[in-house]
């Protein structure tokens, strides 16, 4: 068993709550961790025996095209699309960050986890 990762995934995007968020959009930063069995990849140098981090990629930037209002949406998109996608995979774990949120204060960025497992 092993872990794939993709971090710092940078996007401009068009998710929030507020009409204006989802006209102008905004950065965010998704990082994605998928458990997933690759021992024999790793033994015979193949990547038919893991998980694609390109594809990986894919499933995110389709997922983070689509807007919506909350980031929890986003985040159980991508999860269930990853699982679904990557059948070898056995959990995920996706983190998605919106930089600069309008909360009425100084934030860098607000974020949402999720962990889903078969």
């Amino acid at each position: 068993m092993g872990r794939v990762s993709l971090e710092g995934l940078e996007f401009h995007a068009y998710h929030g709550y507020y009409p204006h968020e989802r006209s102008s959009g905004n950065k965010f930063e998704v990082d994605i961790y998928v458990d997933t069995e690759f021992a024999e990849s790793a033994f015979e140098d193949d990547l038919a025996g893991t998980l694609d981090y390109e594809q990986l990629y894919k499933v995110v930037k389709e997922e983070m095209d689509k807007p919506s209002k909350l980031l929890e949406t986003v985040c159980h998109a991508i999860a269930e699309r990853t699982l679904k996608t990557f059948t070898e995979s056995t959990a995920v774990e996706v983190k998605l960050s919106k930089f600069n949120p309008p909360i009425g204060g100084v934030c860098r960025k607000a974020s949402v986890s999720i962990l889903r497992k078969r």
